[in-house]
């Protein structure tokens, strides 16, 4: 690629550079600040560049699942759950419980026993109630699932949440659209870990080129692009929906 930097602006979408790298054969994007400026590999898309491997569709869509697919009750409603500020239970629960109930290291019942650094004891069921009430599709995006199954894409979870990924299901029926694959509790790995998603690659069998990744925090999706995967930051279904089809997934939006 010759070295030159490109800078311009679309009418309505975000600013686009193009920065010297190695030779590729695939695109890459990485999503970048409060804009989600995009970082252009190659100017191949996702599609073509997957294109030689039929008779699997690619892209492989790889969803983060809380405030990316489902609206996360622990910020809307847990503080309020047991009468607190977000500042204030940040303050009091144990700072490592719920990593490791969402690795799968503790079960439930151990984190009850320890969700607070002063040992104070926890309505686990009334906790799961109100988890169960709080989860709900974010505006849009199953309509977006639903046209994106009907366009034949292969989907899965790649999420951090415990063993209530379960409740999630049983609510919502996510499995209608996207296999629960990767989740943490099941993997034992957190993002942005590394080898999560380097097991990811070994579980797909595909080369990272092929994986659009969307999740709502940037870490994350940095993670992903450093892996050498296709990163989406997700601010909300419509711009997720340009996103995906200017990167060459093809949405059937007929009825």
């Amino acid at each position: 690629m010759a070295a030159q930097r490109l800078v311009g602006r679309f009418s309505s979408f975000p600013m686009v550079k193009l920065e010297q790298r190695p030779p590729s054969t695939a695109s890459q994007y990485s999503t970048i600040g409060k804009d989600m400026s995009l970082s252009l590999k190659s100017t191949t898309t996702a599609a073509a560049a997957c294109s030689s491997k039929p008779p699997r569709k690619l892209p492989v869509l790889l969803f983060d699942i809380m405030d990316t697919i489902v609206r996360d009750p622990f910020y809307h409603d847990i503080p309020a759950f047991f009468g607190m500020s977000m500042k204030e239970l940040l303050e009091c629960k144990h700072p490592t419980a719920w990593i490791e109930f969402e690795k799968g290291l503790i079960d439930e019942m151990e984190l009850a026993r320890k969700f607070f650094k002063d040992g104070r004891p926890l309505d686990l069921e009334g906790l799961k109630s109100c988890m169960r009430r709080g989860y709900s599709y974010i505006e849009g995006v199953e309509a977006l699932l639903i046209d994106l199954k009907k366009s034949g894409y292969e989907m899965h979870a790649f999420t951090n949440y415990p063993i209530w990924y379960e409740i999630i299901e049983e609510k919502l029926k996510l499995s209608t659209y996207l296999s629960w694959t990767f989740c943490s509790c099941i993997m034992g790995k957190r993002k942005p870990d590394p080898d999560f998603y380097m097991d990811i690659l070994k579980h797909l069998k595909i080369e990272p080129a092929c994986c659009i990744f969307i999740d709502d925090r940037m870490k994350n999706v940095e993670a992903a692009v450093d892996a050498g995967f296709i990163g989406i930051q997700f601010k909300n279904v419509d711009s997720l929906r340009i996103h995906l089809s200017r990167l060459g997934v093809v949405i059937d939006t007929t009825s």
